[in-house]
């Protein structure tokens, strides 16, 4: 156990002597559906021209990590190179009849079901190798959840630098105000990654998490 906590410390102390000659490694971690891949294009497309990957209504479409490297975002003339880390939604409890309700026959729910949790394995997994960041909360749900409190726990315990994107302002039950008062120890800018709604405070508030590093 000594030695596994030795090599983890050394690799996290490689990591961060040498991150600033590289790519800062920017998690987006959250709940199914609350807008991770949505707001992971949205600085694709803002950046490069292309999306990372694809969005559905139906929960765990994104059942694999993926990611974007050498991403260059600019803001007030400085710019900073992001291997974007878009990882599957967590959740505490996954049922393949869940998935049937979105007119998926018993094959593909159980197949999806399956999948989703192999993903949520994966994104824990990757937690040993991002640098920093982005929970992606949908800003219309109550953010006291289970999960909520998992994904954050297991940030505080690694000690990763933080922030919570609070998506979906453009539709009327949006709360930011929930969001701050559940986790006040972390910024919180409220976007709509759909709309492209207040990203360019989001930058801003990226370029800070990143000094955080």
């Amino acid at each position: 156990m000594a030695i596994k906590i030795l090599r983890n410390f050394t690799k996290r102390m490689f990591s961060l002597f040498f991150k600033r000659k590289g790519n800062i490694s920017l998690g987006f971690y959250g709940p199914p559906n609350a807008g991770k891949t949505s707001l992971a294009n949205r600085i694709c497309k803002d950046w490069t021209g292309e999306e990372i990957g694809k969005v559905s209504k139906i929960p765990h479409e994104t059942r694999h990590v993926q990611f974007k490297e050498e991403v260059e975002i600019k803001y007030k003339e400085k710019s900073l190179k992001f291997k974007l880390i878009d990882t599957p939604g967590i959740a505490t409890k996954l049922d393949y009849e869940d998935f049937m309700k979105f007119k998926l026959n018993k094959k593909d729910s159980q197949k999806r079901a399956k999948e989703a949790t192999e993903g949520i394995i994966e994104a824990i997994k990757w937690l040993d190798d991002v640098d920093a960041v982005i929970i992606v909360l949908d800003s219309t749900k109550n953010p006291y959840t289970q999960v909520n409190i998992t994904i954050i726990g297991n940030l505080i315990s690694r000690n990763i630098p933080v922030l919570i994107a609070a998506n979906k302002i453009d539709l009327p039950k949006a709360d930011i105000k929930k969001i701050e008062a559940a986790f006040p120890e972390y910024e919180v800018v409220g976007i709509s990654a759909k709309y492209g709604k207040n990203m360019d405070e989001f930058y801003e508030s990226v370029f800070n998490l990143a000094n955080k590093v």
